[in-house]
């Protein structure tokens, strides 16, 4: 565990800083963001006002915690390899609800930025009311689809939650697709009539009210609210890009009368694959070609989930509508279903192959990271249920801590050598309810060598993605490989919010060494300003990060 020694050093240094004056906010000097673009519409450089306000994207009216006041949260914008200038603003007031946040860039490497990542116990401590922070990172060689979200409390499912599109210019699979902008983003999302707080103490099944496709659904009972319309004009190609913003359910999305073409999975290109219906997991994205290739009309987007499969009064839906067509809800029938998905079909377009030896147990680090649910009710990984550390992760490994024995959480934390290949096996899901579990790794795209559903094994190209599903079989035993590239603790985690509420989580103290030497020379102010000592979330030693 960690050290007293440690501690106490963290403490002295706490109080010679506080001896000699807090440093100002850097965020201060930031330039502020652009006021061209839209309220939906963000460029890398740009600010998010985090506050609640009450929405009924559904018909049912409640308090929500919102980026800019909308929901789902501004699309940001940028291109491969931009640099990020996002500054938080905490202007939260609702106590039914948390009243501290963090933003995690979900997808983003966060390479030598990991004091960037956002993941609350884990690479910060949280925003809190009336302060201000800015994440800065670089999306050096990425693009694709990725989304940002709260990563404080299940706060997220009180709709801290919206897409972020990297663009690249030279797009290899380009020639595909005509139209490619914010209009062609859509967003899954769960919807709850319940605060999160509430809903986290429940121990089992915590069920949506709605589904919500791009901001609007409807519930069952509720009023026939408008649903959200994607326009298209007969002829042209367009590329859907699908992010599920869920804090539980999974989709099964498909389009009436229209057959998909899937390109991206997670920010990874794939050669193209043509389906009837696309199951995308909390946490996955998908971009898919359309062709509008159907008689003019309206057409139903059918969006099913794991706990509700009624289209009944216009649930779990939205509309196609093309050019010239009635404004009107579809007629549409579903189908035809004729070209299933299989994730096992999915092959990345570009430097296809899984690291080291193509063999299971065969990579310098072999893991069993094994679901389970204990006693008390809690999820568990290798028999240890997850909470959240007294002093985050990252800052303990700055004040020196590099074994897992040193590191909080007690036997939630793995340290990683640097430059090895790892090998994560998930076996007999079936132990933790409540699967399939999308699993999320930080920090890293990883290859699947061994997907759910079967036990082959691909290690010649595998898909390639950063959340993935475990399965919910016993014989189920989904194994992933990357490389140790990126020095930094890395939260590993079910996206299921409610279960990462109850502890189905671990840390990858990634090249903790490395790291300290990376994050150290670069950490800004306003991070440690985070970690004020009067809170219980940990204490840091202020201006000591570069010494």
């Amino acid at each position: 565990m960690f050290s007293s020694s440690l501690l106490a050093f963290s403490l002295l240094t706490i109080s010679n800083a506080l001896s000699i004056g807090l440093k100002p906010l850097d965020s201060a000097a930031d330039p502020p963001a652009s006021t061209v673009t839209p309220e939906n519409v963000l460029g890398p450089v740009s600010q998010l006002y985090i506050a609640n306000k009450y929405i009924a994207p559904d018909g049912y009216n409640r308090s929500a915690v919102l980026a800019n006041g909308v929901f789902p949260g501004p699309l940001i914008q940028a291109n491969k390899n931009d640099y990020f200038t996002v500054q938080l603003i905490n202007q939260l007031t609702d106590n039914t609800m948390p009243l501290e946040t963090s933003v995690h860039w979900h997808g983003m490497f966060q390479h030598k930025s990991n004091w960037a990542d956002g993941a609350a116990s884990v690479t910060q401590c949280p925003l809190r009311q009336n302060e201000v922070f800015t994440a800065r990172f670089t999306a050096t060689g990425q693009s694709g689809t990725y989304w940002y979200h709260s990563h404080y409390s299940t706060q997220y499912c009180d709709g801290l939650r919206g897409p972020l599109v990297l663009y690249d210019p030279e797009d290899p699979l380009a020639y595909l697709y005509d139209v490619d902008d914010e209009s062609t983003v859509i967003t899954l999302s769960d919807w709850y009539h319940t605060p999160s707080i509430q809903l986290g103490e429940i121990f089992g099944a915590v069920i949506a009210n709605s589904t919500l496709i791009n901001g609007r659904g409807r519930y069952a009972g509720g009023p026939p609210v408008p649903l959200s319309v994607i326009n298209v004009q007969p002829g042209l190609r367009y590329r859907f890009r699908l992010v599920a913003t869920s804090c539980d359910t999974s989709f099964n999305f498909t389009i009436d009368g229209h057959r998909m073409t899937i390109i991206e999975a997670d920010g990874n290109e794939v050669l193209p694959v043509e389906v009837d219906s696309i199951l995308i997991l909390a946490g996955q994205r998908y971009s898919v070609v359309v062709t509008a290739n159907q008689p003019i009309g309206n057409y139903w987007i059918r969006s099913s989930t794991d706990q509700s499969s009624t289209f009944e009064g216009g649930q779990n839906s939205a509309i196609l509508r093309y050019e010239g067509a009635p404004d009107q809800d579809p007629t549409s029938a579903p189908g035809p279903y004729e070209l299933s998905f299989d994730e096992g079909n999915l092959h990345p377009l570009l430097n296809p192959g899984a690291p080291g030896i193509p063999e299971i147990g065969k990579a310098d680090v072999n893991l069993q990271i094994v679901p389970g649910f204990n006693s008390e009710a809690l999820f568990t990984f290798n028999n240890v249920s997850y909470v959240n550390p007294p002093i985050t992760v990252l800052l303990q490994i700055l004040s020196g801590a590099r074994h897992p024995s040193q590191l909080l959480p007690n036997g939630s934390v793995y340290e990683l050598p640097p430059n090895k290949v790892v090998e994560l096996s998930f076996p007999n899901p079936a132990a933790a309810p409540g699967g399939p579990h999308p699993i999320h790794l930080h920090g890293h795209a990883f290859d699947v060598v061994r997907i759910s559903g079967g036990n082959a094994t691909n290690f010649v190209n595998p898909v390639r993605r950063d959340v993935v599903s475990i399965g919910k079989n016993p014989t189920d035993n989904v194994t992933i490989r990357f490389v140790t590239d990126n020095p930094g603790p890395w939260f590993l985690h079910c996206h299921i919010d409610w279960h990462l509420n109850h502890g189905l989580a671990v840390v990858m103290a990634e090249a903790p060494k490395e790291a300290a030497k990376e994050e150290a020379p670069v950490i800004p102010a306003d991070w440690e300003r985070l970690c004020h000592p009067n809170l219980a979330w940990g204490q840091t030693y202020l201006g000591a990060l570069g010494n």
